[in-house]
């Protein structure tokens, strides 16, 4: 390839020349992209706690079977007793990243209702039938701690997708009672271990998106359940180490448990907003 002097002579460019200002005007706008591609605390930092209020729809129905009285009744703790369909909660969670693409995680909430109504049928809780028209009382416990480790297979400055295994430890508190009637209570922990999958999105360096999904079946001797949880948070960080965010987050329990006299059945699901506020550092 040539090109021309002013005084019309012609000088010769060498291909390579030519070939090394293509490359870099293709490579330019790719490596001004990957310069301006946003970094959000919630990707970058180590240390990471959030708080806030989680406000779930809730769903409870649970059995308490007994080998002496036979299968108990299927209780629909809402309707037929009372309990409050809706309740804020607290909620706190934390993150520990270890390098790069791996890090260590936490979930916690606690919802605790009671209710007392006039029931309208005979309902069979443990080895108690409580009779119609009895004014029966009763307490719902419920508390979920999720733990998991996650790495990340795909990691960028404003983006990762990973994969996790862990557990919702579930715990589960009940009673009933009535005048006249014997108190029945039952208390169980069912650790259900989750595969998880899990991403977070820097839309710019204050917004960004995360996801996650937990999932699993398990069966082991006396013991079954299964459980599907699914969130949602859009975060925004205005300060270096303070941010705030909204989210949304599903729950769906089903478990059971057998002893030698009483076997325990709950299914039960949590959906409804989340407003939290976090820091990171």
């Amino acid at each position: 390839m040539e090109r021309r002097r002013a005084s019309g002579d012609t000088i010769p460019v060498a291909p390579v020349t030519v070939r090394r200002l293509v490359t870099a005007a293709l490579l330019a706008p790719a490596c001004a992209a990957a310069q301006t591609a946003p970094e959000h605390p919630a990707l970058r930092d180590r240390f990471y706690f959030g708080a806030g209020a989680f406000f779930p729809q809730t769903t409870t129905s649970a059995q308490l079977q007994s080998t002496r009285t036979g299968v108990g009744a299927n209780v629909d703790f809402e309707n037929a007793l009372g309990m409050a369909t809706d309740k804020s909660v607290p909620m706190a969670s934390a993150r520990w990243r270890l390098g790069e693409r791996w890090r260590i995680e936490a979930e916690y909430f606690q919802l605790n209702r009671s209710a007392s109504k006039v029931i309208d049928r005979d309902i069979q809780w443990g080895d108690t039938v409580y009779p119609v028209n009895a004014n029966v009382s009763s307490k719902f416990d419920f508390s979920d701690l999720r733990l998991s480790a996650g790495y990340a297979f795909f990691r960028r400055p404003d983006k990762e997708l990973g994969a996790g295994l862990g557990l919702h430890v579930a715990q589960y508190n009940v009673s009933l009672s009535a005048n006249g009637s014997a108190t029945e209570s039952t208390a169980i922990t069912a650790p259900l271990p989750v595969l998880s999958l899990y991403s977070q999105f820097a839309l710019t360096e204050r917004w960004a998106l995360a996801a996650r999904m937990d999932r699993f079946v398990l069966k082991y001797g006396t013991f079954a359940g299964s459980i599907t949880g699914l969130a949602l948070d859009i975060m925004y960080q205005p300060f270096r180490h303070v941010g705030f965010g909204l989210g949304t987050r599903s729950l769906y329990i089903n478990a059971s448990a057998e002893t030698d006299s009483r076997k325990a059945i709950f299914r039960q699901t949590f959906q409804g907003p989340l407003l939290f506020m976090n820091v990171s550092f």
